[in-house]
């Protein structure tokens, strides 16, 4: 699922094509109908579906909706790659344990919107990103990998971002991959 460029999901696509990663993705979900994610899964011949929350009257429905749409193509795990939507808790209690996200921080540290401004703000010296399991609360499922970035003087909220997405787009097929191939378990 996404709501951007699609940075992730080429990342997660090219781990795929080029065997790094043994794993078919079975549908892009964007809740976002000018997403880059959308376009890019189109050209690539993958199903894209968008469920624009704007069609839907209440979050419930919205979500019961990507719910009905996850289900038509029995997906064995929910990868949330750039989606910038907080997940309710029908949503999340549906797809329990199936659910993973990457977050621009070395979480329990920051989490939820501009971590990289959270991390500069606060003085750390290093910051990073986490793939975990979603659970109900914000960013706070368990850890399955993370990745140091350092954070240099010079920074900027856009200079540390670009960093550490790079090391997001290399982490992030390689902590799906434990699950895949059973070496992890939630």
């Amino acid at each position: 699922m996404a709501s951007g460029r699609g940075s992730n999901f080429e990342a997660l696509y090219a781990a795929i094509k080029n065997e790094k990663l043994n794993a078919e993705i079975k549908v892009l979900v964007s809740d976002n109908p000018e997403s880059g994610a959308l376009t890019s899964a189109n050209n690539k011949n993958i199903p894209a579906e968008c469920c624009n929350r704007k069609s839907y009257s209440s979050k419930e429905q919205f979500e019961l909706a990507l719910i009905s749409k996850i289900n038509e193509y029995d997906t064995d795990l929910i990868i949330l790659a750039g989606y910038m939507r907080i997940l309710g808790k029908e949503f999340v209690d549906t797809f329990e344990g199936k659910i993973l996200n990457i977050h621009p921080s070395l979480l329990p540290s920051f989490p939820g919107l501009h971590a990289q401004k959270q991390a500069l703000d606060y003085g750390v010296k290093y910051s990073g990103c986490t793939v975990h399991y979603v659970d109900a609360g914000l960013d706070s499922g368990p850890i399955i990998m993370q990745r140091t970035v350092p954070v240099l003087d010079n920074d900027t909220e856009k200079t540390l971002s670009l960093r550490i997405l790079k090391e997001e787009h290399d982490i992030y097929w390689r902590a799906i991959k434990l699950i895949t191939e059973s070496k992890l378990h939630n």
